[in-house]
C-alpha cells in the first residue's frame, strides 16, 4: 500500500510540475527591449490568445522547444542573457499590413505565422517568424533565415 501511495504522489508531483512549466508564459509581460517597446508593447498570454497593443490573436501551442533550440534562441536574444529554462513554438496569424505601436508592422508586409518563446525566471524572449513552413531552429538556419521577423524581450 505504501508503494502505491508513493507512486501516486510522484505522479501528482510530476504532473503539477509539467503544468506549471507550460503555464509560465501566461499573464502580462512588460516590454524591455527597444523593439518590444516600439512595436508590440505589453504582451499578454492566455490559453488560446496573445494580446499585443490591445489586439487579440488566436495562438496554438505546437510543441515544447528542445534544449538545443532554446540555446540557439538565446544566441539571437538582444539582452544577451541565456534563456534556456523552457520555451514553446506557437502557430498564429498576424496580418502583414497590421500596424502596431508607432505604426510599425511585425514582419514588414508579410503575415506572421510562427512564434517562439524562451523563459527564465521573470524574463521572456519572443521571436516571430513569417512563412507557412515551420521555422528551423538551428544556428545555421537562423543565421540565414529570411523568415525571422525579429526578437523581443519582456519581463514581469
Amino acid at each position: 500500500m505504501v508503494c502505491v501511495r508513493t507512486i501516486l504522489a510522484g505522479l501528482v508531483l510530476g504532473i503539477s510540475c509539467c503544468v506549471s512549466v507550460a503555464a509560465q508564459e501566461k499573464g502580462r509581460w512588460q516590454p524591455v527591449s527597444k523593439s518590444a517597446r516600439g512595436i508590440t508593447g505589453t504582451l499578454a498570454f492566455s490559453d488560446e490568445k496573445l494580446t499585443m497593443n490591445f489586439l487579440k490573436f488566436p495562438i496554438a501551442e505546437i510543441r515544447d522547444l528542445t534544449a538545443e533550440e532554446l540555446q540557439v534562441i538565446a544566441t539571437v536574444n538582444p539582452t544577451g542573457k541565456s534563456l534556456s529554462v523552457s520555451g514553446h513554438l506557437y502557430r498564429l496569424s498576424v496580418q502583414g499590413d497590421l500596424r502596431l505601436l508607432n505604426r510599425n508592422t511585425l514582419c514588414g508586409g508579410e503575415e506572421t505565422q510562427w512564434m517562439t518563446t524562451a523563459i527564465q525566471g521573470k524574463t521572456l524572449q519572443v521571436a516571430f517568424f513569417s512563412g507557412a513552413q515551420m521555422p528551423i531552429l538551428t544556428a545555421e538556419a537562423l543565421a540565414t533565415a529570411t523568415t525571422l521577423c525579429g526578437t523581443f524581450s519582456y519581463a514581469r
